[in-house]
């Protein structure tokens, strides 16, 4: 293992960063991985082995992305996302081989909020929001927008629950609920749920 001379990140000698990438102080990009030009990739970042960044992708800061995930175009992952291994992002609604669609007006944008979690071996279907610190558990295939703080899993990927911010899962007593773990507090509203400051 070597650090690339002159910068500010550590890649793995059988990484492939291209010319033309922004990558932030501290992140990591470990073997076989590749990071096309013109892709965005935060500070302290977490890349892992066998992981495509393609080029009009952005991550932001914190992002984790586990072995073998394609982050293809149109994708953003804001900040302190987790992406689990052999996850699927999609990015073209009606592909075919013989007709290629492969221009930036043909991508469909995918945006996964600040502090979401996904799940090894799910699939996101393009043009979709997973919302903040949502949770999409292992193996689900999201086809629609999921909300913040919600816990979906299963195919289609339904909400089953609710989430904190660190992780725990919510217990809600009418329209509020209080993380037994960090004591951060929540209001629910329907499908809606944020967090009530004290």
């Amino acid at each position: 293992m070597k650090k690339r001379t002159g910068k500010k990140y550590f890649a793995h000698e059988s990484a492939y960063v291209d010319r033309g990438v922004s990558i932030g102080e501290g992140t990591s990009i470990w073997h076989f991985s590749h990071i096309m030009k013109g892709a965005k990739v935060g500070r302290n970042c977490k890349i892992g082995q066998n992981v495509v960044i393609s080029g009009t992708a952005i991550l932001g800061n914190g992002v984790k992305v586990q072995n073998n995930v394609s982050v293809y175009d149109g994708v953003i992952l804001e900040d302190y996302v987790f992406c689990g291994p052999s996850m699927v992002f999609t990015n073209v609604m009606n592909p075919r081989s013989a007709y290629p669609r492969n221009t930036a007006d043909d991508y469909l944008e995918t945006i996964v909020r600040k502090g979401a979690s996904i799940g090894a071996n799910s699939t996101i279907i393009c043009g979709n929001i997973i919302g903040k610190n949502a949770f999409v558990g292992a193996g689900s295939v999201v086809t629609g927008d999921i909300p913040d703080y919600a816990l979906v899993y299963g195919n289609p990927a339904r909400i089953r629950g609710w989430m904190c911010a660190c992780g725990e899962r919510l217990k809600f007593i009418g329209e509020k609920a209080r993380c037994k773990e960090c004591k951060k507090k929540y209001k629910k509203d329907k499908d809606k749920v944020k967090e009530v400051k004290s």
